[in-house]
Protein backbone atom coordinates (compact mmCIF):
# COMPACT_ATOMS: atom_id res chain seq x y z
CA UNK A 1 0.00 0.00 0.00
CA UNK A 2 1.73 3.38 -0.88
CA UNK A 3 2.33 5.45 2.14
CA UNK A 4 1.49 9.11 1.93
CA UNK A 5 2.96 12.12 4.31
CA UNK A 6 0.90 14.71 5.47
CA UNK A 7 2.53 18.32 6.95
CA UNK A 8 0.42 21.03 8.07
CA UNK A 9 0.42 23.87 10.46
CA UNK A 10 -1.56 24.06 13.44
CA UNK A 11 -4.21 26.37 12.63
CA UNK A 12 -6.50 24.03 11.91
CA UNK A 13 -6.81 23.82 16.43
CA UNK A 14 -9.27 26.51 15.77
CA UNK A 15 -11.58 24.27 13.74
CA UNK A 16 -11.05 21.72 16.91
CA UNK A 17 -11.90 23.78 19.46
CA UNK A 18 -14.95 24.53 17.19
CA UNK A 19 -15.90 21.16 16.05
CA UNK A 20 -14.80 19.38 19.64
CA UNK A 21 -17.73 16.60 18.94
CA UNK A 22 -15.94 15.19 15.96
CA UNK A 23 -12.61 13.43 17.72
CA UNK A 24 -12.46 11.02 20.66
CA UNK A 25 -9.13 10.48 22.19
CA UNK A 26 -8.35 6.72 23.58
CA UNK A 27 -5.39 7.01 26.00
CA UNK A 28 -4.28 3.56 27.39
CA UNK A 29 -2.26 3.32 31.03
CA UNK A 30 -0.56 1.33 33.12
CA UNK A 31 0.75 2.37 36.17
CA UNK A 32 0.92 6.12 35.17
CA UNK A 33 3.10 9.47 36.69
CA UNK A 34 2.04 12.49 37.32
CA UNK A 35 2.31 12.55 33.22
CA UNK A 36 -0.92 11.31 32.53
CA UNK A 37 -2.79 14.05 34.52
CA UNK A 38 -0.31 16.73 32.48
CA UNK A 39 -1.24 15.21 28.79
CA UNK A 40 -4.80 15.59 29.81
CA UNK A 41 -4.75 18.69 31.18
CA UNK A 42 -3.43 19.93 27.59
CA UNK A 43 -5.69 17.87 25.52
CA UNK A 44 -8.53 19.79 27.21
CA UNK A 45 -6.70 22.96 26.51
CA UNK A 46 -6.15 22.44 22.84
CA UNK A 47 -10.30 21.98 22.55
CA UNK A 48 -10.59 18.10 22.72
CA UNK A 49 -13.63 17.65 24.65
CA UNK A 50 -13.95 13.73 24.64
CA UNK A 51 -11.02 11.53 25.95
CA UNK A 52 -11.46 7.69 26.71
CA UNK A 53 -8.95 6.82 29.44
CA UNK A 54 -8.10 3.06 29.78
CA UNK A 55 -7.19 1.53 33.58
CA UNK A 56 -5.68 -1.19 32.48
CA UNK A 57 -5.01 -2.86 36.03
CA UNK A 58 -2.85 -0.47 37.53
CA UNK A 59 -1.67 -1.10 41.16
CA UNK A 60 -3.64 0.67 44.13
CA UNK A 61 -0.87 3.50 44.47
CA UNK A 62 -2.09 4.77 41.06
CA UNK A 63 -5.54 4.73 41.46
CA UNK A 64 -5.65 8.10 42.73
CA UNK A 65 -4.93 9.59 39.33
CA UNK A 66 -7.80 7.99 37.50
CA UNK A 67 -10.02 8.96 39.91
CA UNK A 68 -9.21 12.82 39.59
CA UNK A 69 -9.59 12.01 35.87
CA UNK A 70 -12.71 10.67 36.58
CA UNK A 71 -14.15 14.07 37.82
CA UNK A 72 -13.38 16.17 34.75
CA UNK A 73 -16.52 16.00 31.90
CA UNK A 74 -13.88 16.10 29.53
CA UNK A 75 -13.29 12.47 30.31
CA UNK A 76 -14.47 9.05 30.62
CA UNK A 77 -12.50 6.38 32.50
CA UNK A 78 -12.67 2.50 31.62
CA UNK A 79 -11.08 -0.08 34.16
CA UNK A 80 -9.70 -3.40 34.07
CA UNK A 81 -9.51 -4.99 37.00
CA UNK A 82 -5.82 -6.80 36.42
CA UNK A 83 -3.57 -5.93 33.73
CA UNK A 84 -4.46 -7.47 30.29
CA UNK A 85 -2.44 -5.59 27.88
CA UNK A 86 -2.24 -2.44 25.98
CA UNK A 87 -4.06 -5.05 23.08
CA UNK A 88 -6.92 -5.17 25.19
CA UNK A 89 -7.26 -2.03 26.78
CA UNK A 90 -7.49 -0.62 22.88
CA UNK A 91 -10.07 -2.83 21.99
CA UNK A 92 -12.10 -1.86 25.61
CA UNK A 93 -12.09 1.51 24.82
CA UNK A 94 -13.12 0.82 20.76
CA UNK A 95 -16.09 -0.77 22.08
CA UNK A 96 -17.22 1.59 24.31
CA UNK A 97 -16.66 4.34 21.00
CA UNK A 98 -18.85 2.27 18.89
CA UNK A 99 -21.63 1.87 21.79
CA UNK A 100 -21.42 4.97 22.77
CA UNK A 101 -20.09 7.63 20.32
CA UNK A 102 -22.27 7.19 17.16
CA UNK A 103 -21.84 10.05 15.00
CA UNK A 104 -17.85 10.62 15.13
CA UNK A 105 -15.79 10.72 12.81
CA UNK A 106 -13.03 8.68 15.07
CA UNK A 107 -10.53 8.02 17.04
CA UNK A 108 -6.93 9.35 18.11
CA UNK A 109 -5.29 6.60 19.95
CA UNK A 110 -2.05 8.44 21.88
CA UNK A 111 0.19 7.28 25.29
CA UNK A 112 0.04 7.94 28.45
CA UNK A 113 3.64 8.25 29.08
CA UNK A 114 4.57 11.87 27.39
CA UNK A 115 6.33 10.69 24.37
CA UNK A 116 3.41 12.23 22.52
CA UNK A 117 3.65 15.78 22.33
CA UNK A 118 0.22 17.57 22.52
CA UNK A 119 1.00 19.95 19.25
CA UNK A 120 1.31 16.38 17.24
CA UNK A 121 -1.49 14.76 18.75
CA UNK A 122 -3.29 17.80 17.09
CA UNK A 123 -1.80 17.35 13.75
CA UNK A 124 -2.87 13.56 13.52
CA UNK A 125 -6.18 14.87 14.40
CA UNK A 126 -6.52 17.79 11.76
CA UNK A 127 -5.26 14.92 9.33
CA UNK A 128 -7.64 12.18 9.61
CA UNK A 129 -10.62 15.43 9.74
CA UNK A 130 -8.87 16.29 6.38
CA UNK A 131 -8.55 12.76 5.12
CA UNK A 132 -11.52 10.26 6.53
CA UNK A 133 -9.91 6.94 4.95
CA UNK A 134 -6.15 6.48 5.82
CA UNK A 135 -5.64 5.29 9.01
CA UNK A 136 -3.46 8.69 10.38
CA UNK A 137 0.59 7.39 11.59
CA UNK A 138 2.04 9.38 13.73
CA UNK A 139 5.82 8.81 12.33
CA UNK A 140 8.76 9.37 14.53
CA UNK A 141 12.75 9.99 12.86
CA UNK A 142 14.91 7.41 14.70
CA UNK A 143 18.53 9.14 13.32
CA UNK A 144 18.76 11.64 15.81
CA UNK A 145 20.27 12.11 18.58
CA UNK A 146 19.00 10.85 22.31
CA UNK A 147 17.22 7.84 20.55
CA UNK A 148 17.76 5.12 23.00
CA UNK A 149 19.97 2.63 20.30
CA UNK A 150 17.77 -0.59 21.37
CA UNK A 151 14.23 1.28 20.13
CA UNK A 152 15.88 2.10 17.64
CA UNK A 153 16.99 -1.08 16.82
CA UNK A 154 13.94 -2.90 16.62
CA UNK A 155 11.63 -0.67 15.30
CA UNK A 156 13.99 -0.89 12.11
CA UNK A 157 14.09 -4.41 12.30
CA UNK A 158 10.43 -4.56 12.88
CA UNK A 159 9.78 -2.29 9.79
CA UNK A 160 11.98 -4.15 7.63
CA UNK A 161 10.17 -6.96 8.30
CA UNK A 162 6.74 -6.04 8.47
CA UNK A 163 7.78 -4.52 4.67
CA UNK A 164 8.95 -8.16 3.49
CA UNK A 165 6.83 -9.69 4.74
CA UNK A 166 3.44 -8.30 4.88
CA UNK A 167 4.26 -5.37 2.33
CA UNK A 168 3.30 -2.67 5.25
CA UNK A 169 5.28 0.51 4.48
CA UNK A 170 6.12 2.56 7.27
CA UNK A 171 8.72 3.99 8.94
CA UNK A 172 7.70 3.48 12.58
CA UNK A 173 6.06 0.57 12.78
CA UNK A 174 5.81 0.53 16.57
CA UNK A 175 3.97 4.38 17.32
CA UNK A 176 1.20 4.45 19.45
CA UNK A 177 -0.35 7.95 18.21
CA UNK A 178 -2.35 6.85 15.65
CA UNK A 179 -5.91 8.47 14.42
CA UNK A 180 -8.30 5.92 13.14
CA UNK A 181 -11.24 6.57 11.19
CA UNK A 182 -14.92 5.09 12.82
CA UNK A 183 -15.60 2.89 9.77
CA UNK A 184 -12.53 0.71 10.63
CA UNK A 185 -12.98 0.25 14.45
CA UNK A 186 -15.59 -2.74 13.76
CA UNK A 187 -12.99 -4.77 11.76
CA UNK A 188 -10.04 -3.65 14.24
CA UNK A 189 -11.58 -5.35 16.93
CA UNK A 190 -11.33 -8.63 14.75
CA UNK A 191 -7.75 -8.55 14.46
CA UNK A 192 -5.61 -11.18 17.00
CA UNK A 193 -4.04 -9.50 19.83
CA UNK A 194 -3.98 -8.93 23.80
CA UNK A 195 -0.59 -6.98 24.21
CA UNK A 196 1.76 -4.85 21.85
CA UNK A 197 1.80 -7.53 19.18
CA UNK A 198 -2.04 -5.98 18.71
CA UNK A 199 -0.52 -2.38 17.32
CA UNK A 200 1.67 -4.62 14.61
CA UNK A 201 -1.47 -6.86 13.80
CA UNK A 202 -3.50 -4.44 13.09
CA UNK A 203 -1.15 -2.72 10.53
CA UNK A 204 -0.94 -5.82 8.62
CA UNK A 205 -4.64 -6.09 8.85
CA UNK A 206 -4.82 -2.98 7.43
CA UNK A 207 -3.10 -3.38 4.41
CA UNK A 208 -4.41 -6.75 3.74
CA UNK A 209 -7.22 -4.83 3.66
CA UNK A 210 -6.38 -2.07 1.39
CA UNK A 211 -6.58 0.10 4.14
CA UNK A 212 -4.14 3.29 2.98
CA UNK A 213 -1.68 4.90 5.64
CA UNK A 214 -0.98 8.62 6.01
CA UNK A 215 2.19 9.46 7.96
CA UNK A 216 2.57 12.60 10.00
CA UNK A 217 5.98 13.62 11.25
CA UNK A 218 5.84 14.30 14.89
CA UNK A 219 8.65 15.03 17.92
CA UNK A 220 10.77 11.66 18.53
CA UNK A 221 10.21 12.07 22.52
CA UNK A 222 12.66 10.09 25.51
CA UNK A 223 14.25 11.14 28.55
CA UNK A 224 15.38 10.09 31.60
CA UNK A 225 13.68 9.15 34.60
CA UNK A 226 9.82 8.86 35.54
CA UNK A 227 8.68 11.52 33.44
CA UNK A 228 8.36 9.18 30.06
CA UNK A 229 7.79 5.99 31.96
CA UNK A 230 7.05 3.20 29.01
CA UNK A 231 5.91 -0.61 30.04
CA UNK A 232 6.93 -0.66 26.31
CA UNK A 233 10.02 -3.58 25.85
CA UNK A 234 11.71 -3.03 22.64
CA UNK A 235 13.50 -6.33 22.40
CA UNK A 236 10.89 -8.28 24.65
CA UNK A 237 8.26 -6.97 23.18
CA UNK A 238 9.97 -7.35 19.56
CA UNK A 239 10.00 -10.67 19.71
CA UNK A 240 6.20 -11.51 20.45
CA UNK A 241 5.73 -9.11 17.40
CA UNK A 242 7.65 -11.40 15.41
CA UNK A 243 5.76 -14.16 16.62
CA UNK A 244 3.56 -14.41 13.64
CA UNK A 245 6.40 -14.49 11.33
CA UNK A 246 7.78 -17.56 13.70
CA UNK A 247 4.01 -18.94 13.12
CA UNK A 248 4.78 -18.80 9.12
CA UNK A 249 8.37 -20.31 9.19
CA UNK A 250 7.02 -23.03 11.47
CA UNK A 251 3.93 -23.76 9.14
CA UNK A 252 6.04 -23.70 6.04
CA UNK A 253 8.76 -25.96 8.01
CA UNK A 254 6.18 -28.29 8.58
CA UNK A 255 4.06 -28.35 5.16
CA UNK A 256 7.75 -28.54 3.71
CA UNK A 257 8.65 -32.13 5.37
CA UNK A 258 5.56 -33.66 4.90
CA UNK A 259 5.77 -32.49 1.33
CA UNK A 260 9.52 -33.81 1.05
CA UNK A 261 8.49 -37.10 2.92
CA UNK A 262 5.61 -38.08 0.85
CA UNK A 263 7.55 -37.15 -2.73
CA UNK A 264 10.25 -39.43 -1.30
CA UNK A 265 8.07 -41.94 -0.34
CA UNK A 266 6.39 -41.99 -3.86
CA UNK A 267 9.65 -42.16 -6.14
CA UNK A 268 11.10 -44.76 -3.54
CA UNK A 269 8.15 -46.85 -3.52
CA UNK A 270 5.39 -45.87 -6.35
CA UNK A 271 7.72 -44.94 -9.30
CA UNK A 272 7.45 -48.46 -10.61
CA UNK A 273 3.38 -47.45 -11.09
CA UNK A 274 4.03 -43.98 -12.81
CA UNK A 275 6.57 -44.91 -15.41
CA UNK A 276 8.20 -41.64 -17.04
CA UNK A 277 5.52 -39.38 -15.81
CA UNK A 278 6.62 -40.55 -11.64
CA UNK A 279 7.79 -37.44 -10.90
CA UNK A 280 4.91 -35.14 -11.93
CA UNK A 281 2.96 -38.18 -9.89
CA UNK A 282 5.16 -37.83 -6.89
CA UNK A 283 4.88 -34.26 -7.10
CA UNK A 284 1.47 -34.18 -7.20
CA UNK A 285 0.43 -36.71 -4.42
CA UNK A 286 3.19 -34.29 -2.20
CA UNK A 287 1.68 -30.91 -2.43
CA UNK A 288 -1.79 -32.04 -2.26
CA UNK A 289 -1.30 -32.66 1.32
CA UNK A 290 1.26 -30.71 1.91
CA UNK A 291 -0.81 -27.83 0.44
CA UNK A 292 -4.16 -28.55 2.44
CA UNK A 293 -2.11 -28.13 5.62
CA UNK A 294 -0.55 -25.08 4.77
CA UNK A 295 -3.08 -23.50 3.65
CA UNK A 296 -4.98 -24.08 7.13
CA UNK A 297 -2.10 -23.38 8.79
CA UNK A 298 -1.47 -19.88 7.24
CA UNK A 299 -5.46 -19.28 6.98
CA UNK A 300 -5.50 -19.25 11.22
CA UNK A 301 -2.17 -18.58 12.54
CA UNK A 302 -0.21 -16.04 10.28
CA UNK A 303 -2.92 -14.29 7.97
CA UNK A 304 -5.52 -14.92 10.47
CA UNK A 305 -8.86 -15.19 8.60
CA UNK A 306 -12.83 -16.01 9.56
CA UNK A 307 -14.47 -15.92 6.47
CA UNK A 308 -14.32 -16.53 3.28
CA UNK A 309 -12.80 -19.70 3.46
CA UNK A 310 -14.03 -21.16 0.31
CA UNK A 311 -13.10 -18.76 -2.02
CA UNK A 312 -9.59 -18.25 -0.31
CA UNK A 313 -8.75 -22.45 -0.64
CA UNK A 314 -9.75 -22.28 -4.27
CA UNK A 315 -7.37 -19.23 -4.41
CA UNK A 316 -4.99 -21.44 -2.93
CA UNK A 317 -4.81 -24.11 -4.67
CA UNK A 318 -5.36 -22.11 -7.94
CA UNK A 319 -2.05 -21.01 -6.99
CA UNK A 320 -0.86 -24.18 -5.60
CA UNK A 321 -1.60 -25.78 -8.70
CA UNK A 322 0.98 -22.87 -10.91
CA UNK A 323 3.83 -23.52 -8.13
CA UNK A 324 3.40 -27.59 -7.97
CA UNK A 325 4.00 -27.21 -12.27
CA UNK A 326 6.73 -25.27 -12.02
CA UNK A 327 8.20 -27.18 -9.22
CA UNK A 328 7.81 -30.52 -11.44
CA UNK A 329 8.78 -28.69 -15.08
CA UNK A 330 11.89 -27.42 -13.23
CA UNK A 331 12.49 -30.44 -11.37
CA UNK A 332 12.03 -32.90 -14.91
CA UNK A 333 14.68 -30.54 -16.52
CA UNK A 334 17.44 -30.62 -13.84
CA UNK A 335 16.79 -34.04 -13.16
CA UNK A 336 17.32 -34.92 -16.93
CA UNK A 337 19.71 -32.50 -18.00
CA UNK A 338 22.30 -34.08 -15.18
CA UNK A 339 21.36 -37.59 -15.69
CA UNK A 340 19.96 -38.61 -11.73
CA UNK A 341 16.83 -39.19 -12.93
CA UNK A 342 16.49 -42.63 -10.31
CA UNK A 343 17.67 -41.41 -8.05
CA UNK A 344 15.65 -40.71 -5.42
CA UNK A 345 17.72 -38.86 -2.61
CA UNK A 346 19.41 -36.57 -5.68
CA UNK A 347 15.86 -35.58 -7.09
CA UNK A 348 14.87 -35.01 -3.60
CA UNK A 349 17.89 -33.02 -2.87
CA UNK A 350 16.61 -30.60 -6.28
CA UNK A 351 13.35 -30.36 -5.48
CA UNK A 352 14.55 -29.11 -2.35
CA UNK A 353 16.32 -26.06 -4.02
CA UNK A 354 13.82 -26.03 -6.49
CA UNK A 355 11.20 -25.29 -3.73
CA UNK A 356 12.73 -22.79 -1.80
CA UNK A 357 13.01 -20.54 -4.91
CA UNK A 358 10.28 -20.61 -5.12
CA UNK A 359 8.98 -20.36 -1.78
CA UNK A 360 9.00 -16.20 -1.79
CA UNK A 361 6.62 -16.39 -4.87
CA UNK A 362 4.46 -18.25 -3.13
CA UNK A 363 4.48 -16.16 0.00
CA UNK A 364 4.15 -13.26 -1.76
CA UNK A 365 1.01 -13.80 -4.14
CA UNK A 366 -0.99 -15.68 -0.85
CA UNK A 367 -0.40 -12.50 0.98
CA UNK A 368 -1.69 -10.24 -2.16
CA UNK A 369 -3.98 -12.29 -3.65
CA UNK A 370 -5.34 -15.75 -1.72
CA UNK A 371 -5.48 -13.99 1.50
CA UNK A 372 -6.28 -10.30 0.60
CA UNK A 373 -10.05 -9.30 1.26
CA UNK A 374 -11.46 -8.00 -1.79
CA UNK A 375 -14.64 -6.52 -0.63
CA UNK A 376 -14.47 -3.31 1.73
CA UNK A 377 -14.72 -3.55 5.33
Amino acid sequence: MARSSYDRDLTRVVTLVSNPNEVTIIIPSLDPTDTLLHVVTELIGSGFDDIIIVNDGSERRCIGYFETLEKLDECTVLTHVENKGKGVALKTAFEFFLRHRQGKLGVITADSDGQHMTSDIVKCACAMIDTCDPVVMGVRDFTGDGVPARNSFANRVTALALRMLFGVKLRDSQTGLRGIPAKHIPFLLQVAGKRFEYETNMLIALELNRVPFLEVEIETVYAKGDMYHSHYRPLTDSMIIFSRIFRYALSSILSFVVDISIFWISIRFLSDYFGSLDILFATVIARVVSSFINFNANRSLVFMHKEGYFKQLWRYYALACVIMLMSAGALWGFAHLSGAVSSAWVLTLLKILVDVTLFSASYYIQRIWVFRKIKGI
